[in-house]
């Protein structure tokens, strides 16, 4: 890590879950490029270069959108997906509600399907089940969102199968996911869409923003289209459409190009936190890490999560208190959306997994800058919740 980038100096410093990691020194170029270019807007060279960065990142075949959020691109690709009002889509239901929100912006209705143990993700034979329900209702889903929750790749390849049997439109949501790969390929390109998150916890991140993974030069024309308030090609202001206001802007791109150069490293740093976390409860029952099933599986582990069960004796909200005590910060797993207030009418096709993993699970600190310091204070905090020396 270059120097900078954490302080050690305060003993009882803020531990945080998941925090950006910038380089002044790396973005300032790009940022100075666009003010002496006078592209200040959102068009320029550095959405052009971060969309070509990211595209030969995540393989010739793909096509990228810059977007202003990971949410803006979810709409678009059910926009893209011709989704439309009393539709159904698919949706698994251990996620953030941005996953969710912009099916009901396209006034469609989500019908949640449980996850599977091993990854937490979408469950493939809830989600056959389920589509095959929502037919013999006369409900045949129009799409599928599968989640790489937390960097772990879904058992996609599996998904993708169910998906294309039943000719449903896939879009991954590979918010949490930049960098993770299911037998070698990059999570994100697996589906007819994909999504990437570049908020400020991300693994890089552009401050705000997000990108739209498409196969096709087609798909991507449209989508910018879209995200640009759907302008017409006429010389004077003419919408035969409604448009969204949803492109990235070309100073954000500049940060993103410069995180690019350093998104290994930070894969690797992430990956270290999730050994350490490992390491730390190794020799603890009751207590699990989540970790890729089999070889197949490559996270980034954007967060490291874990789940206290029986027979461990330290409930979670215990680890989480005497944590906050020391000014370390964690947060429970996504609360399913089948769950939510707001959603709590829509349909549901699964079991008690999420709902489980939920009530259990606990998200540790697991940020790129992390240092040795950091991890010491983490280790001896867990080490006295547990009343074990590990």
């Amino acid at each position: 890590m270059k120097k900078g980038k954490f302080s050690t100096s305060n003993k009882r410093e803020r531990i945080h879950l998941s925090t950006s990691s910038v380089d002044a020194n790396e973005v300032y170029p790009y940022i100075l490029d666009s003010i002496n270019r006078n592209q200040v807007t959102s068009f320029g060279e550095n959405i052009n270069s971060f969309e070509r960065e990211l595209s030969k990142y995540l393989g010739d075949s793909t096509e990228v959108v810059c977007t202003n959020s990971g949410t803006s691109a979810i709409h678009l690709a059910l926009m893209l997906s011709d989704v439309g009002p009393n539709d159904e889509v698919l949706c698994q239901t251990m996620t953030f509600c941005a996953t969710v929100n912009p099916i009901i912006y396209q006034r469609a209705t989500p019908v949640f399907v449980d996850s599977e143990r091993d990854t937490w993700n979408m469950c493939p034979n809830n989600l056959k089940t389920t589509i095959e329900n929502r037919i013999k209702k006369g409900k045949k889903p129009k799409a599928i969102i599968v989640v790489h929750s937390y960097g772990m790749p879904a058992q996609i390849d599996k998904i993708k199968d169910i998906s294309r049997g039943y000719k449903i439109t896939l879009i991954e949501d590979a918010a949490e996911a930049l960098g993770s790969k299911f037998k070698g390929q990059h999570c994100g390109t697996f589906g007819d869409y994909g999504v990437l998150s570049f908020n400020g916890n991300k693994i890089i991140t552009t401050s705000s923003g997000g990108a739209l993974i498409c196969k096709t030069q087609k798909d991507k024309e449209r989508a910018i289209f879209l995200a640009t308030q759907s302008k017409d090609d006429e010389k004077h202001y003419q919408h035969s459409e409604i448009g969204y206001n949803y492109r990235m802007s070309n100073i954000a791109a500049g940060i993103g190009c410069a995180q690019m150069k350093v998104l290994e490293e930070y894969i690797a740093l992430r990956r270290k936190n999730n050994e350490f976390y490992k390491e730390l409860f190794s020799d603890i029952k009751g207590i699990k890490v989540l970790s890729e099933p089999t070889k197949d599986f490559f996270s980034n582990h954007w967060l490291s999560c874990i789940v206290l069960d029986t027979p461990c004796e330290t409930s979670r909200e215990e680890m989480m208190q005497a944590l906050d005590k020391a000014n370390i910060e964690t947060r429970p797993l996504w609360k399913p959306m089948h769950l939510q207030p707001v959603f709590r009418t829509m349909p549901y096709g699964g079991g008690t997994v999420s709902e489980n993993v939920f009530n259990k699970g606990l998200c540790l600190p697991s940020g790129s800058n992390l240092s040795n310091f950091h991890r010491e204070r983490i280790q001896r905090t867990i080490n006295n919740v547990l009343k074990k020396l590990i």
